[in-house]
């Protein structure tokens, strides 16, 4: 793999369909974009291995949809790791990148040094997704429990139980060290789904808790094509998720040639984030004078920060009742 190859395909979603059994999917790479995620924070290890695989999923789905705006993933749990959130934007003309932002909350003195298995620093909760065409249109959000033993488990319990589809995600992620490079951060994945066929939506539930699962989605010949293609899914291994030395399109010739796989022109994602000082003028304009008070440091000033992107503002509390005449007095660094 030469580096002008390596760089064509680290962040990216490559969108396939497999023509014999159906079944369309994204394979998604993620490099520099979620290096910039993990490290801005500089998360403990189980806290980026979990923000890694939301951060995949968001990719996969947000360009599966068609999406005029923004898709964000959250998970809102009860454990030491109380919050995932990220974020998807789409392109805003053709040929342009999509953006990708993410952040977590957690109690640093709760966690493990090192897990094998995350997911249980969740401790339970919920796992949504929203999505939102814009300015006039209104917010759709499905919520479902955090199920399964894995976020993308329980991504793939969201689809079936809220939109009736069977899903199923593969992903893994890593720290990898190119010859001559410091270590940074690469992630894979790969997304499949079969619309729901008519009255599957009927179908018993054989998840835990009740819940729906992928194989009540489907009967039949469909069923029998989605249990194959997914055991062909089964065999893909993590150095061929996360690259760089296999291509997203030679792991699906790989893993589904028989399938008869198609592809389309992969989705540049970059980090992106929406942050502004109008914004955050705009929001804590909204508070009251004791809430303001409360919020002023010793120098007078009003101090904010994304979260996402890590931009820090401050201003002067007084120009908050005059946003809407002049721009208010805000410094603000990244």
């Amino acid at each position: 793999m030469t580096s002008a190859s390596q760089i064509a395909w680290d962040d990216t979603v490559l969108p396939f369909q497999l023509d014999r059994p159906d079944i369309r999917g994204r394979v998604a790479r993620l490099d520099g974009v979620l290096d910039r995620i993990l490290t801005r924070h500089d998360y403990p290890d189980p806290v980026a291995d979990l923000l890694a695989e939301a951060c995949l999923l968001t990719a996969m789905i947000g360009q599966a949809i068609k999406l005029r705006w923004r898709l964000s993933l959250q998970v809102r749990a009860e454990g030491p790791i109380r919050l995932i959130a990220t974020d998807y934007f789409a392109p805003e003309a053709p040929g342009e990148a999509a953006r990708l932002r993410g952040w977590a909350a957690f109690d640093a003195a709760e966690l493990p040094a090192r897990i094998d298995d995350p997911f249980p620093l969740l401790g339970g909760g919920l796992f949504g997704l929203t999505m939102d065409q814009g300015p006039g249109m209104r917010p759709y959000q499905g919520i479902t429990p955090l199920a399964g033993g894995s976020l993308r488990a329980s991504a793939e319990i969201y689809f079936a139980q809220s939109e009736q589809i069977a899903t199923r995600f593969v992903t893994a992620a890593a720290r990898a060290r190119l010859p001559g490079e410091p270590a940074r951060w690469r992630a894979g994945g790969v997304m499949l789904q079969h619309l729901a066929r008519p009255g599957a939506q009927d179908a018993a539930s054989s998840g835990e808790d009740g819940l729906s699962t992928a194989a009540d989605m489907l009967t039949g010949e469909a069923q029998e094509n989605w249990r194959r293609v997914n055991m062909l899914l089964d065999t893909a291994e993590t150095h061929e998720l996360i690259g760089p030395h296999v291509s997203p399109d030679m792991l699906l010739l790989r893993l589904f040639h028989e399938e008869v796989p198609r592809v389309w022109d992969a989705q540049l994602v970059r980090f992106g984030c929406t942050c502004s000082a109008r914004k955050v003028v705009g929001a804590l304009a909204r508070c009251s004078a004791e809430e303001l008070a409360a919020m002023t440091d010793p120098r007078g000033l009003v101090t904010a920060d994304c979260q996402f992107c890590g931009a820090h503002y401050e201003f002067d509390p007084r120009s908050l009742g005059y946003q809407a005449d002049r721009p208010p007095d805000i410094d603000q660094t990244g």
